[in-house]
């Protein structure tokens, strides 16, 4: 495998024009196609005022378009970390403009992006450079409930690429890419645009949502699997195994018994991956048994300090570091993870914020107070929500037996919510418990839910 490309350098001729970008189907689409479609899209964007351009959408090839059409242009690109309507919405401030690959119910600039014929090229297309210090702007569940803005420099996103090139390079080579992630959180868009674009290898456009896609797979190739535990756990072993030469996860551990099936029905080890928004990767595990312990990436260490860990790595923007919300037990051969911290949870691999559950809740007629937590039911997580209910609420919550009012609160959340984020369980109290310190007491709270 060559070395890998700076994103500067994805679209200069370094690589023939025929080099394979992505594949839809039988469609695919080609570099000198790329240069051409980003090309367009970048004339587009210089007749707009706006500088901040949200980046929606779940098509990897034009993510691409979008991300190095927004980026040559002198503007920034924007992941607000989902597409839904009503939330970008009320998320005007932070952003000028939107790009995606379908009209959105959006107020404001919005260019809908798509790919020119096959018949399009751009071998005479001069681009203006990217600058050196250019960087996207990535949107988190912060602890206040608000999004929190995480800046990525390119030139760190380029470092993180070369570190997992370094790494990785002997099983990546020769595959293709394909995920059921989207590039609407770093995971996604290290591992499904950065990686394969770096390296030349080609991607999947769409995402994968079902096992019956992965195991449909043209067994000509060889693939890298970028997924989630999420998914795994639904994988039929029934079906035909696709070649997969390596399979990454990330966003949460997969149970030990799992990870064996999986093993079993693809025949390759699963490789995890530990890290963060903030932080991008810090470290990963080929689980080979359930002990497997967490190996840092070079460059990247762990300082204790009293119970926290603080993070100094070469993916941080703060030469400081960064103080982990995770509890890390040292051992022989690495460490290991022991929980987290604060009132950002994972739930099926995507992070939750409980605060922002509480105040929609809030937010809707007729409940006074809520309190979030995480709830483990039958091996599964979900959200369970303590409430306290004006009198009027509180007697037609009795009136209907609990369940249509639980209903119609779930369906007055999805719009706000991801799927996971939306309460599961419900407990109404005439006040939420708090201790001599006026705090809420979550053991307490957890036993309303046994």
């Amino acid at each position: 495998m060559k070395h890998p490309l700076p994103l500067s350098q994805w679209l200069n001729p370094t690589r023939p024009d025929e080099t394979c970008i992505a594949w839809l189907g039988t469609r695919e689409w080609q570099l000198g196609e790329l240069r051409h479609d980003v090309a367009t899209l970048m004339q587009a964007l210089h007749t707009q005022p706006g500088t901040r351009w949200a980046l929606c959408f779940e098509n990897s090839y034009l993510f691409i378009v979008a991300l190095l059409a927004t980026l040559h242009a002198g503007k920034i690109p924007v992941i607000p970390g989902h597409c839904r309507a009503s939330v970008l919405n009320e998320q005007q401030d932070l952003f000028d403009g939107i790009l995606s690959e379908a009209s959105l119910d959006c107020a404001g600039p919005q260019i809908v992006v798509s790919a020119g014929s096959a018949s399009t090229h751009g071998h005479d297309i001069t681009l203006p450079p990217i600058a050196a210090d250019s960087v996207i702007e990535l949107f988190t569940s912060g602890s206040t409930g608000q999004p929190k803005k995480i800046i990525k420099p390119i030139a760190l996103l380029d470092a993180e690429a070369q570190m997992l090139h370094t790494r990785f390079e002997q099983r990546l080579d020769g595959c293709r890419v394909v995920a059921s992630v989207v590039p609407q959180h770093l995971y996604g868009l290290t591992f499904r645009i950065f990686l394969p674009m770096a390296c030349g290898l080609p991607l999947h456009a769409s995402m994968l949502y079902y096992a019956e896609q992965l195991s449909a797979l043209p067994a000509e190739h060889r693939y890298v699997f970028i997924s989630s535990p999420a998914f795994l756990k639904r994988l039929d072993a029934n079906l035909t195994p696709p070649p997969v030469s390596m399979l990454l996860s990330a966003g949460g551990m997969l149970p030990w018994k799992e990870v064996k099936e999986t093993q079993s029905w693809l025949n390759v080890w699963l490789d995890e991956i530990y890290g963060s928004t903030e932080t991008g990767v810090i470290a990963w595990r080929q689980r080979i048994d359930n002990g497997t312990s967490w190996q840092l990436f070079p460059g990247v260490t762990l300082r204790a300090e009293d119970d926290e860990w603080r993070l100094l790595s070469p993916l941080l923007n703060d030469d400081q570091g960064l103080l982990l919300d995770d509890m890390i037990e040292l051992v022989d051969d690495g460490f290991r993870l022991a929980g987290r911290r604060g009132r950002v949870v994972k739930i099926e691999e995507k992070r939750v914020s409980l605060s922002e559950i509480e105040q929609r809740l809030m937010a809707l007629e007729g409940i006074q107070d809520a309190a979030a937590l995480p709830v483990s039911r039958g091996g599964r997580q979900g959200i369970g929500v303590v409430l306290v209910l004006s009198e009027s609420a509180r007697q037609q919550w009795q009136a209907s037996g609990g369940k249509a009012q639980e209903q119609a609160w779930r369906l007055a959340l999805m719009p706000w919510l991801e799927s996971v984020a939306v309460p599961r369980y419900w407990r109404v109290l005439d006040e939420i418990p708090v201790n001599s310190m006026n705090k809420r007491v979550y053991a307490q709270l957890q036993e309303l839910f046994s």
